[in-house]
């Protein structure tokens, strides 16, 4: 089983209390994420390679409102 590492919130956290955004968690295989405000919900886990592919296809031109 791939265990969680470390959790840490993404750098589009807001001011303020800074809570209402995603965290995620780097596994030897896996990604987690989870919802700031509420972490002991259900988590989403992803491959390392399909986490990496959706970071990038964030990252292009309009990929963003």
């Amino acid at each position: 089983m791939d265990t969680v590492g470390h959790w840490r919130k993404s750098s589009y956290s807001g001011s303020g209390d800074g809570d209402s955004c995603v965290e995620i968690a780097h596994g030897s295989v896996r990604m987690t994420i989870r919802d700031s405000k509420d972490p002991h919900r259900a988590a989403l886990t992803f491959p390392v390679p399909a986490f990496a592919s959706f970071v990038e296809a964030l990252k292009k031109p309009g990929a963003r409102p």
